[in-house]
């Protein structure tokens, strides 16, 4: 949870922050205060695109059927026409509000991250909140590049799936259903474009060292490709392949920037490298102090007699 600072007393009398802010932090309730008003801006921006959304339903939904009405499957039903299946007597509405849920969620993102950045910025220290422009430049085209190549896969994954289709049999699914599917896979292929900004987040307040991240690499790359098997809806090779390799890429170049981040620190400042047991380098050639007893170091001082002549 973020920590505000409370402002400084100025000379011109301003009332000086509670004895209970000693350490400058922000109390409980302010911090719930400020989640509750970034949650409803967050809000507000999402209830906005999905009304825009509802607007233009009909454009949006024919971009958003396009990779399965490409699909032979698609027009088994009726021949020369893109067919899908309602089964229910309220799907019909759902659908429109899936169909501007999606829209929403991914116009809106802009907003609601900067939400959640805006949250986490003030319990940052002055050299990192340099990085807060940064973050939301990289989230927003780093979401959208996850929702665009999802798209851009889904008709290759839908192929797939419905290949396996034994012969003799009409492949019809529900309306419904390519909306969860589609909706499940913009969102998951969204969020992981998110991971490696998040790696360098961490790296950045000092909770994740490089150190660490190259010392469990393939291990992580590894869990990319479970977590890409586990996440897509349709579990076929080739949507998963195709989320776990951008994974990896990005995952390369947090990598590489928390490398090149924690070389740029002056020495002595990044002790990441060090075990936490193992004591840092504090002399000034940048090799451990050595153990000196402090009565070994004492120089025995003798008042009644005078000094030795040196020629003895």
């Amino acid at each position: 949870m973020a920590l505000l600072k409370w402002p400084k007393p100025g000379r011109n009398g301003a009332t000086p922050p509670p004895a209970d802010s000693a350490e400058g932090r922000m109390p409980l309730m302010d911090h719930l205060r400020e989640l509750r008003n970034r949650l409803v801006i967050a809000l507000l921006g999402l209830v906005v695109g999905v009304i825009v959304g509802f607007i233009f339903f009909d454009p949006i939904w024919r971009f958003v059927s396009e990779p399965y009405c490409g699909l032979p499957q698609a027009q088994e039903l009726r021949p020369g026409q893109c067919t899908m299946l309602i089964l229910g007597v309220f799907d019909s509405f759902f659908v429109n509000l899936k169909v501007a849920a999606m829209f929403g969620l991914v116009v809106s993102s802009p907003i609601w991250l900067w939400q959640i950045w805006g949250f986490v910025t003030p319990g940052l220290y002055r050299n990192e909140k340099r990085y807060s422009v940064l973050f939301i430049i990289l989230a927003v085209p780093l979401f959208l590049a996850g929702a665009g190549l999802a798209y851009f896969v889904m008709d290759t994954g839908l192929s797939i799936l419905l290949g396996f289709a034994p012969p003799g049999t009409l492949t019809g699914i529900t309306i419904d259903e390519y909306l969860s599917y589609a909706l499940i896979m913009l969102v998951i292929f969204g969020i992981s474009f998110e991971l490696p900004l998040l790696m360098v987040f961490l790296n950045i307040i000092g909770v994740l060292p490089h150190r660490l991240v190259a010392k469990h690499r393939r291990m992580v790359i590894f869990i990319m490709f479970v977590f890409a098997a586990l996440a897509t809806p349709g579990g076929d090779p080739f949507t998963m392949i195709a989320l776990a390799l951008p994974m990896v890429v990005l995952f390369a170049l947090a990598e590489g920037f928390m490398y090149l981040r924690e070389r740029r620190l002056p020495k002595g400042e990044d002790f990441s490298h060090l075990d936490d047991d193992e004591a840092s380098p504090l002399g000034d050639d940048g090799n451990p102090i050595e153990d000196v007893s402090p009565v070994d170091d004492l120089t025995p001082i003798d008042s009644g007699t005078t000094d030795p002549d040196p020629r003895k």
